[in-house]
């Protein structure tokens, strides 16, 4: 894509006739996976994170029109794009030992790289990465909190915001407290912890202290909390621990920090965000964000926002703020997939 253009890149229609461009990512890779056989579909998916598998299956389950045109041109589309990478030699298990431990370091890459390579199951700690925030809530509700703590510190942040919503008021307080104030997780206490959770952890427990929880760590829980209850468990730090909750307030991305990425960045969550999620998250927004957006937009679509956003009514901040942590939603997942950069409130800080 030139520099100078700075609209969102198009996907010109294959030989089908059918523009494969109208298509977001995770429908493409829906309309894939229900072309192979079931066996096939579940090998791939076993290797995927747990919530790429949620929206896969939600966007599978969508799908009610694979005609044929459709399909040749997602295979097609899919053809080219692996053809960019196919010298790069996906078969060797070295090539994926090395690239996983160089992006996320030993410790953490060894779990993942038995999974992978070796086929194990998710157990301990890892198995509840798979189970739903509420079932979750339910199994650690009566543990103690330090216990409800490590876990917490472990699972992703938006899974730990969702876990951390069925809990009553005063206990999400104290629980992010002891996240923020957490460091290091002693081997042998997140040993015991897996037992507890499921006899053993995937993969041994390493000899060293694994570093979890944190002010950063907070911060990430409560970007993907309701804002309602953001706003309430904000308030509630602050009154115990000034320092602390200015602290997380720096570290947490929010929508208008939107304006500070750069523009490729705008461009790739362009392009996965809904557009009646798009007018309601600016309708919300200042100005600078504004023009950051449209800007990232063709001149077409930019006036069509603008001229939508203009004839649209009032709007509940209720609807606006559920749809500005929508796209947050998006940019998190593209920046934990390498795809795009974001800066945080805390400067040299990135998700």
């Amino acid at each position: 894509m030139p520099e100078e253009n700075t609209a969102p890149a198009t996907t010109a229609p294959a030989e089908s006739g059918y523009d494969v461009g109208k298509l977001e990512g995770v429908e493409k890779a829906a309309i894939l996976l229900l072309s192979l056989t079931e066996e096939d579909a579940a090998q791939i998916l076993k290797h995927l994170e747990p919530k790429q598998v949620q929206r896969l299956g939600q966007a599978m389950a969508q799908i009610d029109d694979m005609t044929q045109p459709k399909i040749t041109a997602v295979h097609k589309h899919f053809i080219d794009e692996i053809q960019k990478y196919s010298t790069i030699g996906f078969q060797s298990q070295d090539f994926v030992k090395r690239a996983l431990t160089s992006a996320l370091g030993e410790d953490k890459a060894a779990n993942l790289i038995d999974q992978i390579l070796m086929g194990t199951g998710a157990k301990g700690l890892d198995s509840l990465k798979w189970m739903d925030s509420k079932q979750v809530a339910s199994i650690i509700r009566n543990e103690h909190p330090q216990i409800q703590t490590i876990v917490m510190s472990y699972l992703d942040a938006e899974q730990s915001a969702e876990i951390l919503a069925q809990f009553p008021e005063k206990v999400r307080l104290d629980l992010m407290m002891r996240v923020a104030n957490l460091e290091e997780v002693q081997p042998a206490a997140l040993q015991e912890l897996n037992e507890i959770m499921e006899k053993q952890f995937a993969g041994q427990a390493g000899t060293q202290a694994a570093k979890m929880g944190g002010l950063k760590s907070a911060a990430d829980i409560m970007n993907y909390l309701d804002t309602n209850i953001e706003g309430q468990l904000m308030d509630a730090i602050r009154e115990q621990d000034e320092e602390m909750s200015q602290q997380i307030q720096d570290l947490m991305f929010v929508f208008d920090n939107l304006a500070e990425v750069d523009d490729r960045a705008i461009q790739a969550i362009l392009r996965e965000v809904q557009q009646d999620a798009l007018l309601k998250a600016i309708k919300g927004a200042d100005e600078a964000l504004k023009t950051k957006i449209t800007a990232n937009m063709s001149k077409r679509a930019a006036d069509m926002l603008l001229d939508d956003l203009e004839a649209l009514g009032p709007v509940r901040l209720s609807e606006v703020e559920a749809a500005q942590k929508e796209i947050l939603s998006v940019a998190r997942r593209l920046a934990d997939a390498g795809e795009i950069m974001l800066g945080g409130g805390g400067g040299d800080e990135f998700l």
